[in-house]
């Protein structure tokens, strides 16, 4: 009884862990989803059309509208036409624009890339960074980016970060890094890995238990 009962429990352990596995080397592509923008670095009183993006809704949820705030040290804010979106803008007491909502037209599922851009030119008076909280609506929940990283903290160990514009010189501008504009492709293929792990882990472990029944 004791020679059956081992190898049995020894298999059911081992596809335990392909699991785990692969939930663990998945974990971080969930953990990493934001809405992104770029480009993430504007010149000194400059202008340039930002592009804000995501490939996530709520959860499974499909995203049905985007409401990104503005930030003070815009003279000037265009949302770009775009025949995905109904597009409502708000001011504020000067004028300005406070404010723009997206609304899609079709809901975007989850797997799919959604990006809405708009037109901005900086004062000459605008900070060191931009950030754009937005408030990503879904047909059942809501994701609210507005979370802003203190001094020394990477934005990326945040839960909810904001995206971020930074205002630099012309030069430092130019030599900008480009990276994907709505997440890292490292945690996604983490993800992908892992299940690809994950699975074959267990189908080697399913094969090693018919072959010994």
């Amino acid at each position: 009884m004791l020679e059956t009962t081992r190898p049995r429990t020894t298999r059911r352990a081992a596809i335990v862990t392909a699991l785990a596995a692969g939930i663990v080397l998945l974990a971080p592509t969930a953990a990493h989803a934001h809405v992104g923008v770029m480009p993430d670095a504007i010149d000194e009183g400059g202008s340039a059309v930002l592009t804000f993006s995501f490939t996530h809704g709520c959860e499974n949820s499909p995203t049905t509208a985007l409401r990104i705030t503005m930030p003070e040290g815009l003279a000037s804010v265009a949302p770009t036409v775009d025949p995905s979106w109904d597009i409502s803008v708000e001011r504020a007491d000067d004028g300005l624009v406070s404010a723009v909502t997206y609304t899609a037209l079709s809901p975007i599922p989850g797997e799919m890339r959604g990006a809405a851009s708009m037109a901005v030119q900086l004062m000459q008076e605008a900070p060191e960074s931009l950030a754009f909280p937005v408030e990503q609506q879904c047909e059942s929940g809501v994701n609210e980016w507005v979370e802003i990283a203190d001094a020394g903290i990477d934005p990326h160990d945040l839960d909810s970060p904001a995206p971020v514009v930074a205002v630099v010189s012309g030069e430092a501008a130019a030599e900008a890094p480009a990276e994907s504009p709505a997440e890292s492709p490292l945690p996604i293929a983490f993800g992908v890995g892992g299940l690809v792990a994950a699975l074959a882990a267990l189908t080697v472990a399913v094969l090693a238990y018919r072959r010994s029944s």
